[in-house]
């Protein structure tokens, strides 16, 4: 009897003993993932990112490219309406590419070290590692993190949730939340290269601008040259504000539409299209603002006005009564529903 007991205590020891080897806590993966982001020289990322910011859903496939320590190149495609733009970082600065006009943005900014980015991987472990409340679970195949985010606007998206790989830490998918832990941002990566083979000339600004024009759909390069678009109205409600004016002006070359909101919060939304300008002409504007992240691009936001280009139109936002909080939540609501 006794030997049979010492036999099944000597048992479950072994299976806990290799279950306790084959689990990892928190700080293990988080250790880990501190000596991944150590290690790695780069990568190259594809996914699909998807934006719930009124009913309607916006779909970006996006491309990632990273050398470290700072080069990026993050191209963001919207497939269903053949527009695309891309972010880029260099020894000259931080770019803002829209193909289709042959425009470009600079700016001089520490971007993306200075916040949240959903489709970059090591933003995602610097979010795990700083926040030391971040909630972890696990399952068969993931590592699941739930941290606060680093987003000038947080407090519009104060939450996400980071799935890993278990086996080499890469990413499976994001969801940025709301305080109510709804998704409005979501990430699924589709492939995942660590160390990529990439060279400096990769991310040259003019480089990847002719490269983009040169494989831009026919489609892309007519609605460039049209100046009719459908006018956006923000779906984002600022308390005792309401739209009372809307001019339509035909300029030289486009179409500009100004919407006048006034009440306790007044503010201007300026849109605008342009035809596109030949290739002679590119040459980079430099924007005087800092770089602001509103999911589907990078804007550039200064004390009141915020600017940023989408499916090749432009839209500025300026008022004396917004915060800057308020700016951004506003202009990330623009990509919403058109309606007043």
């Amino acid at each position: 009897m006794r030997k049979k007991l010492f036999l099944i205590l000597t048992g479950l020891m072994v299976v806990f003993v290799l279950a306790a080897c084959g689990t990892k806590s928190q700080d293990d993966v988080v250790k880990d993932l501190n000596g991944k982001l150590s290690d790695l020289s780069g990568y190259k990322a594809n996914a699909k990112m998807t934006l719930k910011m009124g009913t309607e859903s916006q779909v970006y496939n996006v491309e990632i490219w990273h050398k470290d320590p700072t080069y990026y190149r993050v191209n963001l495609e919207n497939p269903a309406k053949d527009q695309s733009q891309m972010i880029l970082r260099n020894d000259e600065g931080v770019f803002v590419l829209t193909p289709a006009l042959n425009k470009s943005f600079k700016f001089q900014s520490d971007w993306p070290q200075n916040s949240s980015q959903a489709y970059l991987y090591e933003s995602l472990i610097k979010d795990i590692l700083e926040d030391k409340t971040a909630k972890f679970s696990t399952t068969k195949d993931y590592y699941v993190f739930e941290t606060k985010t680093r987003y000038q606007n947080n407090k519009m998206l104060p939450f996400q949730e980071i799935k890993l790989n278990k086996g080499d830490l890469s990413p499976v998918s994001v969801k940025v939340m709301d305080s109510d832990r709804n998704a409005l941002v979501t990430v699924e990566f589709t492939k995942v290269k660590f160390n990529a083979n990439l060279n400096k000339s990769d991310f040259d600004m003019k480089k990847n601008m002719t490269r983009a024009q040169l494989g831009l759909p026919a489609m892309a390069k007519a609605n460039a040259n049209d100046s009719s678009f459908t006018v956006k109205y923000p779906t984002a409600k600022i308390s005792g504000t309401k739209l009372i004016e809307e001019k339509d002006l035909n300029i030289e070359d486009g179409k500009r539409v100004v919407l006048t909101y006034e009440g306790k919060k007044p503010f201007t939304l300026i849109q605008e299209k342009v035809t596109a300008k030949p290739a002679a002409a590119l040459v980079p504007t430099y924007v005087d603002g800092q770089p602001v992240d509103l999911g589907f691009t990078v804007g550039a936001i200064s004390e009141h006005s915020i600017t940023w280009s989408q499916n090749g139109i432009d839209y500025m936002i300026a008022s004396k009564n917004l915060t800057k909080d308020e700016l951004i939540e506003v202009a990330s609501s623009v990509q919403g529903d058109m309606v007043k």
